[in-house]
């Protein structure tokens, strides 16, 4: 009896450390480097030419660069990181190179903060979009990413950045940006 209790507590002990190092490991939301883009979706449009209107950014940027980011809320880190992006995105104007952001949320007037942030950044070129908490359905954004950034070129993702709430962070946001190289030469 005793040897079959040790036998159960080691399963458990082997399986809350397993659990701990899955939470505790790389996250992995959307689609990943080598693949394609899963393709069109509509959210709302906070700014931009489509400012107020469901309209497809992923269908208006065609094949070209592409730095998206799928975010859960519109927080300082976030901010500097689409600052970053956009700048990234004026600089490389001759590549074509396009940028969104979209932020995964029903929260009640998130429209309004959302201009109030792009004002305050002053984005030239990135565009601010909201679309339903989970974001869209065949990107397969996880549940606890609270930021998912991808980069992309001709449909295909070149380099796909992932972070819990509280990763977010100036390393992380410089290494996102670093790897706009591999979407634009």
């Amino acid at each position: 009896m005793l040897s079959y209790r040790i036998f159960a507590a080691l399963v458990v002990g082997v399986a809350l450390v397993s659990a701990g190092v899955q939470a505790g490991g790389a996250l992995k939301s959307g689609p990943q480097a080598g693949t394609e883009v899963p393709g069109p979706f509509h959210p709302l449009n906070v700014t931009g030419e489509q400012a107020g209107k469901k309209a497809c950014l992923y269908c208006s940027n065609g094949g070209n660069p592409v730095a998206v980011v799928f975010a859960r809320e519109a927080t300082p880190a976030v901010a500097k990181l689409l600052k970053q992006l956009d700048d990234a995105t004026v600089k490389n104007g001759k590549a074509e190179m396009g940028s969104y952001a979209v932020f995964c949320s029903d929260k009640d007037g998130l429209d309004k903060a959302l201009t109030k942030l792009a004002g305050e950044q002053k984005l030239k070129k990135l565009i601010l979009s909201i679309d339903n908490p989970a974001g869209p359905k065949d990107y397969q954004i996880a549940k606890d990413a609270d930021v998912t950034v991808l980069l992309y070129l001709d449909f295909t993702v070149k380099a796909n950045h992932a972070f819990r709430k509280g990763e977010l962070n100036d390393a992380s946001i410089t290494k996102v940006v670093a790897d706009v190289t591999k979407i634009v030469k």
